[in-house]
């Protein structure tokens, strides 16, 4: 039974089409008498499982290279899309050999141009940690299948993390987490690199921020931003939000966090081997315009430099902020947290001069919270899986004697579809922000279950008209017909 002080848990069966359909395989949507709480299967448990299943059966695709493709053959790995640059790093960044990240200079005959790590230095510190769980030897497998072995049990630690946090952030809407376990994205690119490290810390910030716990936030933002850049970006949607519901203690307070827990972490290296510290920077502004990103397929077509793409990057990610600001301020009712985080990642990874295929890690959770909807989640996905096999075929293509795999303009067209499927994504997100009767997660009246200090509310500063902001427990009616036809019981 829920809890007294508890909203009912929401049934996606009982408000998605897409979710009562699939609903048929485990016997239809929920009945009148199902329970949200208690028993042994909670929501928890049961998706915690299920990101544990998917991440193996990523793991059982991954397969064909452990056997010897990321080792041997020059197109193997990219045939078997099991490509993965964990492998290859463990000797190429010098952990094979014994080498201090960030302290030690890599031999050129190992990294090729690096001569330090060029990760931040909470992911450097995952990478070594795993190096030295790797025994060192000679053998089958090898230490660099080995070592990939071990990183894929830490990063599996992380994704059920990741789907533990986005199930507990919403409070009465726990099985929106299916969505997350079930990504099958999620299980193509989790082990392609360390990603998931800082994916995890920035889910337990959303968790901790929703519990109304401003420090802990901020801490774990400082954490994940020195495993990962985009973590920082939490800070702009959090700015506005706390700005229009004049929340200035706590933003200050997470902001205080995040600097000091970035700082504790990166200090002692900063201090001691600036120079290996500093590679992640210089390597983030002089990388050239690299797979995924819009800005390649202009490269290929058209004369473009490297100090452009920098400038015109950062232009649009500096026009897209404001924009997402000024959304905030004219909005009827102030957004949620999740719809402006979303935006704002997206937005920074769309105009990227690189849209690596793990990025999609960066933003499931946050599209899980921001838009909740079976449908649209799983359009993008197939948009996400299709740039998967895209990409590697292209490099197939590219590295093969034949020429066999997918040319230039399939490529580019296949870069054209992941990119307009993440902008479709952001189009519905800004319809629910404008249009809040849209939001499946507002639909019962709810303000933000996962804005903590800002749930409920009133607006200090606002460029929309006034209105009375309802209740975070009080049913509103938005005019929206209820979804009785996918309501049975079983």
């Amino acid at each position: 039974m829920a809890h007294p002080n508890e909203p009912e848990a929401a049934s996606p069966t009982l408000q998605d089409e897409v979710a009562a359909a699939g609903s048929e395989l485990i016997g239809g949507p929920a009945g009148r008498r199902a329970v949200s709480y208690g028993g042994r299967w909670t929501p928890v448990r049961v998706i915690a499982l299920l990101a544990i299943g998917m991440f193996a059966l990523g793991l059982v695709q991954k397969a064909p290279c452990y056997n010897g493709g990321w080792l041997h053959g020059a197109t193997d790995q990219y045939v078997h899309a099991c490509y993965s640059d964990i492998p290859h790093l463990y000797n190429g960044r010098g952990f094979g050999a014994s080498l201090i990240p960030y302290f030690d200079r890599i031999p050129p005959e190992l990294s090729g141009d690096k001569e330090y790590l060029e990760y931040p230095v909470l992911t450097g510190l995952f990478m070594q940690v795993a190096a030295w769980l790797t025994p060192n030897g000679v053998g089958d497998p090898g230490p660099e299948q080995v070592y990939w072995l071990v990183n894929s049990g830490m990063l599996m630690v992380c994704a059920v993390v990741v789907a533990v946090c986005v199930t507990r952030t919403h409070r009465n809407r726990p099985w929106d987490g299916l969505l997350l376990a079930l990504a099958p994205a999620l299980a193509l690119t989790a082990t392609i690199n360390w990603d998931l490290l800082a994916v995890a810390l920035v889910c337990g910030a959303l968790l901790a921020w929703s519990r109304s716990r401003p420090l802990a936030a901020g801490v774990l933002i400082g954490l994940a931003t020195a495993a990962k850049f985009y973590p920082v970006l939490l800070l702009g949607p959090l700015l506005v939000l706390c700005w229009r519901a004049g929340r200035w203690r706590e933003f200050g307070i997470t902001v205080a966090a995040t600097v000091v827990s970035w700082l504790a972490v990166n200090l002692p290296v900063m201090a001691l081997a600036p120079r290996g510290w500093a590679e992640f920077y210089i390597f983030s502004a002089e990388r050239p315009v690299d797979f995924g990103s819009f800005w390649l397929i202009i490269a290929q077509r058209a004369e473009i430099t490297l100090d452009s793409v920098n400038l015109y990057a950062a232009v649009l990610v500096a026009v897209g902020c404001v924009g997402i600001a000024v959304l905030a301020f004219t909005a009827p009712r102030r957004p949620r947290l999740a719809q402006l985080v979303f935006l704002v990642v997206a937005l920074f990874v769309v105009t990227n001069k690189v849209y690596s295929p793990q990025y999609v890690l960066w933003l499931i959770p946050l599209a899980v919270l921001a838009r909740p909807r079976w449908r649209d989640f799983l359009i993008w996905q197939a948009c996400e899986v299709l740039y998967f096999l895209g990409i590697w075929m292209y490099l197939a293509y590219l590295h093969g004697e034949d020429n066999q795999g997918l040319p230039q303009g399939g490529y580019q067209l296949a870069v054209l579809i992941h990119l307009l499927g993440t902008l479709y994504l952001c189009a519905l997100v800004v319809r629910d922000v404008l249009r809040p009767e849209h939001d499946v997660v507002r639909i019962d009246g709810s303000d933000d279950p996962g804005g903590g200090v800002l749930d409920g509310a009133p607006d200090m500063f606002s460029l929309a008209p006034r209105r009375p902001t309802p209740r975070a427990t009080a049913y509103v009616d938005w005019g929206v017909a209820p979804r009785a036809d996918v309501s049975r019981e079983t």
